[in-house]
């Protein structure tokens, strides 16, 4: 028996904004969801920006999002740290996040104490040999720290151009390491857990709209939430020739409200997990 969808989880980068244009007709949608009281939650991998931060971006698009509408790797990644991990923690993030993890013990940057997790986020280009060797150092520790990602985006589309994001820098120090990450955002099942949890909606009434066909829709599927694939941000044509099949393909999120009204009923059954 199909299941109606009732809710929304929403990526940001490349389905509501790309860059610092918003997408056209992205806020028309938006007002859609908001008059017509859907349940949704914004899902982001992006850890260049606190939540402040992201807000305001939005804010100047014109967009209205409240911080409690807004999941964010660094913000699952710090609650999972303070249930799970006892002493100081290395972060591999940008400057402007580290606000999130303020209620860590942080270890120093030339520290040469164990740690007891080393965190990697979206570092841009601070990544180098030895910014790379520090981590891998760490963790080689004989104390075994966990190794933590922030999402394992593989890259994003900038304003000049595509650029790496966290996932290759995770996969160099999981090689050399033999370590498996504990992943704290897409497409990991912990990141979509706690977003239903928050949204308050099962996987099957779910849907997630997203710009990542991997990332967003395979991780979301692999959870029993149905996916649609937006054709702006990082889609390429080629991503439809991965075997990976979303519940639908719109041009654009400005399309949401009316494959809503015209195409709802007609989804195809989710994966039972």
């Amino acid at each position: 028996m199909n299941t109606e969808a009732r809710a929304l989880l929403i990526d940001l980068d490349g389905v509501l904004y790309q860059g610092e244009r918003a997408i056209p007709g992205a806020r028309n949608a938006l007002d859609w969801l908001y008059t017509n009281k859907i349940p949704h939650l914004f899902v982001t991998n992006t850890t260049s920006r606190p939540r402040g931060a992201l807000i305001e971006k939005l804010g100047r698009l014109k967009m209205q999002v409240d911080a409690g509408q807004l999941l964010t790797p660094p913000v699952a990644a710090a609650r999972w740290l303070s249930a799970h991990v006892k002493g100081r923690v290395a972060l591999f993030v940008p400057h402007a996040t580290l606000t999130e993890f303020e209620q860590l013990e942080i270890a120093d940057k030339d520290a040469t104490l164990p740690v007891a997790a080393v965190v990697l986020g979206d570092y841009g280009e601070r990544w180098t040999f030895e910014e790379l060797n520090r981590a891998f150092r760490w963790l080689m520790h004989e104390s075994k720290p966990e190794l933590i990602a922030l999402g394992m985006t593989r890259y994003w589309r900038a304003e000049d151009g595509l650029r790496l994001d966290t996932a290759p820098f995770v996969a160099a120090l999981e090689c050399a390491t033999g370590r498996k990450a504990v992943v704290l955002g897409k497409p990991a099942a912990p990141f979509f857990r706690t977003a239903l949890e928050q949204l308050g909606a099962s996987a099957p009434e779910t849907l997630m709209i997203g710009d990542d066909i991997r990332g967003d829709i395979d991780g979301a599927q692999q959870m029993g939430i149905r996916g649609l694939l937006v054709k702006t941000g990082k889609f390429t044509p080629a991503d439809l020739d991965l075997g990976i099949k979303p519940a639908a393909v719109l041009d654009s999120f400005a399309d949401l409200p009316t494959w809503w009204e015209n195409h709802l009923s007609r989804l195809p059954k989710p994966v039972e997990c």
